[in-house]
């Protein structure tokens, strides 16, 4: 008996000793830049040469109703990290760096508390204060070098490995000698997308200068996903393809004109699919190698990854938990929103149920495509104006320099580009009137904070944070102040009427917005209010002051308004400038301001969106003349 107790104790402690499969999955976040799915191979492109990505998505769980929270890069990273819509954090801004609370940690922090090893290789480009300490609180390592290789024997890992290929810089932005080194010349000639290959998409004009450089974004997807299969392939070597779960998606919409930096589906929406091995394929509420129309956003994933782990989620996160048991119910809507993309200022709010995308544009005289330095300098964005000059362009195409309507609706099943706005057709009223309405109590149920002007949230950030802020009413009164915003944009006789009247509000955001919402009115109709928006420009709040003037200098040619423009746009205040510069980058009639622009471009330690701004002011004449 003692004999044969030996034998299977020895055999126990063998048995133990050999490899176990892992309680806990290894997971793999794959993020790919600036890509719609208009662009993936397994959303129906057939010029695109994606069988890696095609390969992730057929086999686990593709999502055809997947959107970022924001369109620009560091806003929806922000909301990726911390779990927190940008609309509450005060974080929309691109690369504004305002503080978030010290209890919203990022959420790999939550993973190192449950046992997990973090890594991130390598962008982080977090739109928080004090950045390089946030990095280090979420990660056991960030850097070229990150990997689940540097964990401990037996350690559950979380790994981020991003790859740049597909960015804005490469597909549009960059020198085409550039990205014939850093793109082209990575691929073999045989794997090489030619500029014939695809078809344009119908808002640009077909010619062989645009082919050239939208040929940009196949090459640079098809780089792309050659570096994800050899991530793949070192999984698969390390011997972890049975026990990662693998997610892949873009951080928001296509690097072209009219997707990123847009308040629209273009540059919401996102591929988006999660792998799962044959041991965790239980956890997948929609079983693999399937399809879903599913709506999730990045507000989701923080708190569906802490739950992978088993680890606690805060409270503070509010998003959904996708997968297991804790997996929450799914929703009818999301909402979307885009505020500054570098020097060019906007809001935009969005509501989607998948089908239909409706976004409120709220400062509508400035166009889809808008006045962005980053895009500025790229050889399409110029081309593209070149073309306009030359009256080269169709409708469609001309309606990208157009000023906005104050809202859009698209249905992106039947419309894809976004080409036909059905905010107008009678046949969609109830429609419009549907999404309008559930956007108004989103806004204000989530007390969007990105309603104050950024002079604002920036004086605030000196002492607080924004997320805080906006939860005192007394402080911050979201519903009087979009009782004054939603207006803004709106035109017509009797809007006008009530944003008069709000002029004077004791609410110095409430007359903000009024005022704000005066710069999109039609001129002819503003001529009966000039005491009104005389008296403004002598408000105390500089916003308020700043926004009439353009008005009464577009509208009346007053000098004294010209005088309030060209101080404001030297202010040592950049929120202030950049106020200003995004207001002279839109008048009717910008060459007295010449040589006012070009002393504050010498000025020293301008901040670097306003040196944009005056570049793009100056450039704005050149094509003038």
């Amino acid at each position: 008996m003692n004999q044969y107790l030996a034998i299977l104790i020895c055999m126990c402690a063998a048995h133990l000793g050999q490899a176990q499969p892992e309680q806990r999955p290894h997971i793999l976040w794959i993020t790919i830049e600036d890509t719609s799915p208009h662009f993936i191979g397994c959303y129906g492109n057939e010029q695109a040469r994606t069988p890696n990505m095609d390969r992730l998505m057929k086999e686990g769980v593709r999502f055809t109703n997947a959107f970022s929270t924001n369109t620009v890069c560091s806003p929806s990273r922000t909301t990726l990290i911390t779990g927190v819509r940008t609309s509450e954090a005060g974080t929309g801004h691109h690369r504004s760096k305002y503080p978030v609370p010290d209890f919203m940690h990022g959420f790999p922090y939550y993973l190192q508390g449950a046992g997990y090893y973090t890594s991130n290789n390598f962008k982080t480009d977090y739109n928080v204060a004090g950045d390089k300490s946030y990095v280090e609180d979420a990660w056991n390592e960030s850097s070229q070098e990150a990997g689940w290789w540097n964990r401990k024997p037996g350690q559950p890992f979380f790994a981020v490995f991003n790859y740049m290929d597909s960015h804005q810089s490469r597909t549009m932005t960059s020198s085409y000698e550039k990205y014939t080194k850093d793109v082209l010349n990575e691929l073999p000639a045989d794997q090489q997308i030619n500029d014939t290959d695809f078809p344009m998409p119908p808002f640009m004009r077909d010619s062989p200068e645009m082919r050239k450089q939208f040929a940009r974004v196949y090459n640079s997807l098809k780089l792309t996903d050659n570096k994800i299969g050899d991530l793949l392939r070192h999984l698969e070597d390390d011997g972890l393809m049975d026990s990662t779960i693998i997610f892949l998606f873009s951080d928001h919409g296509e690097g072209i004109p009219k997707g990123k930096t847009n308040g629209m589906n273009l540059g919401y929406r996102v591929p988006f699919s999660i792998w799962f091995p044959p041991m965790y394929e239980h956890l997948s509420p929609w079983g693999t190698g399937v399809v879903t129309d599913e709506l999730i956003s990045f507000e989701d994933l923080a708190p569906t990854v802490i739950a992978l782990a088993s680890g606690i989620v805060p409270a503070y996160m509010k998003g959904r938990k996708l997968v297991g048991e804790q997996r929450t119910e799914p929703v009818s809507f999301l909402e979307l929103s885009s505020d500054r993309s570098d020097n060019g200022i906007d809001l935009v709010r969005s509501i989607t149920d998948g089908k239909y995308v409706y976004s409120r544009n709220y400062m509508p005289f400035m166009p889809q495509l808008r006045y962005i330095n980053y895009m500025e300098i790229s050889e399409i964005k110029q081309q593209m104006r070149g073309d306009l000059t030359a009256g080269k362009l169709n409708k469609l195409q001309r309606e990208l320099f157009e000023p906005r309507p104050a809202e859009f609706l698209f249905d992106t099943h039947e419309d894809p580009w976004e080409l036909h706005n059905l905010a107008d057709d009678p046949r969609y009223q109830d429609q419009l009137i549907k999404m309008r309405t559930t956007l108004e109590q989103a806004i204000l149920k989530s007390k969007d904070v990105m309603f104050l002007p950024e002079y604002e949230l920036a004086e605030i950030s000196k002492s607080g944070t924004a997320y805080e802020y906006r939860l005192d009413a007394s402080r911050y009164p979201i519903d009087m102040i979009y009782d004054a915003a939603k207006f803004s944009g709106m035109r017509g006789q009797d809007i006008l009427a009530k944003q008069v009247e709000l002029l004077s509000h004791e609410n110095k955001i409430v007359r903000y917005w009024a005022v704000l919402g005066l710069r999109s009115q039609e001129q002819h109709l503003l001529h009966a209010f000039r005491p009104q928006l005389m008296e403004c420009m002598q408000d105390e709040y500089p916003p308020v002051k700043v926004t009439a003037a353009a008005i009464a200098y577009d509208v009346f040619a007053d000098g004294t308004a010209a005088d309030i423009l060209i101080e404001a746009a030297s202010s040592t205040n950049p929120y202030l400038a950049l106020m200003a510069f995004n207001y002279l980058l839109y008048i009717a009639d910008p060459q007295p301001f010449v040589e006012s622009v070009q002393m504050i471009s010498t000025m020293p330690d301008l901040n670097e969106s306003v040196v944009w701004a005056c570049e793009d002011f100056l450039t704005r004449i050149k094509n003038m003349n």
